[in-house]
């Protein structure tokens, strides 16, 4: 059995070519400093349920898009020790410098 963090985001459609450029940057710090996998994905056509969805829980906007992110580790312990790791590595520290491509 693995941990992993999730993450899910509106993402306005406007701002997928400067998401998809941060991504690419995270994927390889995540990676360097340990990280077994880091996947992010696109729901473009998932539809609202009726009592929960990713676009009800991103309260997506009809400009928007879903991104549905994850990064997979060993175990806490080792989940810890990467994101202390990716988040003083000065390329992750440029990415939270700047204004995200998505509402947080």
């Amino acid at each position: 059995m693995s941990y992993v963090d999730g993450y899910i985001v509106p993402l306005p459609k406007k701002g997928l070519a400067a998401y998809k450029k941060m991504a690419k940057t995270c994927a390889k710090i995540w990676l360097e400093h340990g990280a077994l996998d880091y996947v992010e994905t696109l729901a473009e056509d998932v539809k609202p349920g009726k009592l929960t969805s990713f676009p009800r829980a991103v309260k997506l906007k009809s400009n928007e898009v879903v991104v549905f992110s994850f990064v997979r580790y060993k175990s806490r312990a080792h989940r810890d020790k990467v994101n202390k790791a990716a988040f003083a590595d000065p390329r992750m520290q440029k990415i939270m410098a700047q204004k995200p491509p998505f509402d947080g």
